[in-house]
């Protein structure tokens, strides 16, 4: 079994990446390395801000390690809230407020357009390397189904109709945004 650091404290992605990657790797997440530390998401660019995690790992603790940053750009907001989606109503990482400050901001708004966006970079040594993962979809005017996490059960994949929230995880991994990037990572690891 292949061992690997996710860059992450998040268990829902923890949860969600170990599924992708499966049996074959052993996701190790931040607190299993003993990092409690609150690694700066300062960059304006989700490759950037994957790029700063990863790094931050390989030089304070020695893993080669991948992280992942992931953003909800809706077209009627200009791209918004996107490499902001996490922090959207606020720092508090409030996955409620920020799903009620979409809807809000959607409010009569017919454009209901969107896409999740997810960048995965990878260091190995003293390499680096970025994929990334995208789904389209629509922001639907009220939340469903209870499964998933984030804006979840406000986003409907193109093609669907239910929400990440109404799917089962197999469902959700094989079309998302996270699923699409982390196949492509997969391919780097093998």
């Amino acid at each position: 079994m292949k061992e690997i650091v996710f860059a992450t404290n998040n268990k829902h992605k923890l949860e969600e990446i170990r599924r992708i990657l499966g049996a074959a790797y052993n996701v190790l997440g931040l607190h299993d390395i003993g990092c409690d530390d609150d690694i700066p998401e300062t960059a304006d660019t989700l490759e950037g801000n994957a790029a700063i995690k990863a790094r931050w790992v390989k030089e304070k603790y020695g893993y080669d390690c991948f992280a992942d940053d992931t953003g909800l750009e809706v077209d009627a907001l200009g791209g918004r809230p996107g490499v902001y989606s996490a922090r959207y109503a606020g720092p508090a990482h409030d996955s409620a407020a920020n799903v009620a400050l979409l809807l809000k901001n959607l409010a009569g708004v017919e454009n209901r357009r969107a896409r999740f966006r997810t960048v995965i970079a990878l260091v190995r040594g003293d390499d680096m390397t970025l994929v990334d993962g995208t789904v389209e979809g629509v922001i639907t005017r009220s939340l469903h189904g209870d499964n998933g996490f984030g804006y979840d059960p406000v986003f409907m994949p193109e093609g669907h109709d239910v929400t990440f929230a109404e799917m089962d995880a197999e469902a959700k991994n094989a079309i998302s945004h996270r699923g699409r990037a982390t196949e492509k990572l997969r391919m780097l690891l093998d």
